[in-house]
């Protein structure tokens, strides 16, 4: 027979009473010892607006494609903006960048997507232009004929692949720290699907956390919101499946460059670069010589911007690769101003 001490006997009578009231316990109290499960698409997490959900089928899968329809707060100009998130995050981090929007007559779409935030995670061949295909699908079906693209880090790799597969919607391309402003397979050492699932497996709470500092120059705690939730993420029993979209996600950046086409964009551009940005995708497997001539952004922004007709590039000094969170309002206003030209 098994005794209760009297802290055991209270607790247990506490949940008893917990139960027969209908009080919700909270998180923190249930998951003493650390974070507590969450699900891989984050139902669990509440969006800053209404989530919607289109269907898709991919390789004879159904799938759903997550994305918030926000429309402008007053006086609506009629014009639309779609914001294309990067690889680690999912549409909830522009949350600022949809207010500065909306609150300028601006109706915004943030979708998430496949693979990503709230959508669905297959296992399936992940490309650029299935991304836009999708993307496309979803304006489509919004009936928006024509559209400002705003992408961040490998949104803007999915953005200007977009401008570049639909130059008739694609109006004008806002590109915020893109990852891709160079080919990285010359010097990025190729690993195979199989070794990437096992390093995507091996990442800890410690390791993630981490990484997500290096995004930012003068680290907040708020930044940390994003790096907990893929913390908890890891905790999930489906969690092998997100790792392996996570891993068929990188394998697309490494084999799908865009920066070979940037001639060909048609649509008026805006860069926006953080000048403390040196983001290489697989920077740990770059050989220590090569360090300091890869991932340059302040150099490969003005590059960049040569290669696109008439683009305008804006560089905003101290920051990393997450402008619209670590400087906003400075973002902000170049991203309207531009908007308005």
């Amino acid at each position: 027979m098994k005794f209760w001490n009297p802290v055991q006997s209270l607790l247990l009578m506490s949940l008893f009473v917990v139960a027969a009231t209908n009080v919700i316990i909270p998180d923190s109290v249930l998951a003493a010892d650390g974070p507590s499960p969450l699900s891989i698409t984050l139902e669990e997490y509440s969006y800053p607006y209404p989530v919607n959900y289109l269907p898709l089928t991919i390789e004879g899968q159904d799938l759903r494609m997550a994305y918030m329809d926000v429309p402008p707060n007053v006086g609506g100009n009629g014009k639309s903006v779609i914001l294309l998130h990067g690889k680690n995050f999912f549409g909830a981090y522009w949350k600022d960048t949809i207010a500065a929007l909306t609150d300028n007559g601006y109706r915004v779409i943030v979708p998430d997507q496949i693979g990503f935030g709230k959508s669905s995670k297959p296992n399936i061949h992940y490309s650029f232009h299935g991304l836009a295909a999708n993307t496309k699908k979803l304006l489509d079906t919004l009936n928006i004929k024509e559209v400002t693209v705003v992408g961040h880090s490998m949104g803007g790799m999915l953005a200007t692949r977009f401008a570049l597969q639909y130059p008739e919607t694609a109006t004008k391309l806002v590109l915020e720290n893109p990852i891709g402003l160079e080919d990285y397979r010359p010097f990025v050492p190729y690993v195979s699907v199989d070794e990437q699932y096992k390093n995507e497996l091996k990442a800890t709470a410690e390791s993630i956390r981490t990484y997500h500092k290096t995004y930012f120059v003068n680290w907040l705690p708020e930044y940390g919101e994003y790096a907990e939730l893929a913390v908890r993420q890891q905790l999930s029993g489906e969690y092998p499946r997100l790792a392996m979209s996570s891993t068929l996600t990188y394998e697309m950046i490494y084999e799908q460059p865009v920066c070979h086409e940037f001639s060909q964009i048609k649509a008026k551009t805006l860069l926006v670069i953080g000048q403390a940005d040196r983001t290489v995708v697989g920077k740990a497997r770059v050989k220590k010589e090569l360090l300091p001539h890869v991932g340059q952004y302040p150099d490969l922004g003005r590059k960049t911007a040569k290669l696109i007709p008439g683009a305008k590039l804006v560089e905003i000094p101290k920051v990393g690769h997450i402008p619209h969170m670590e400087m906003k309002e400075t973002f902000h206003e170049a991203l309207l101003n531009f908007l308005k030209e």
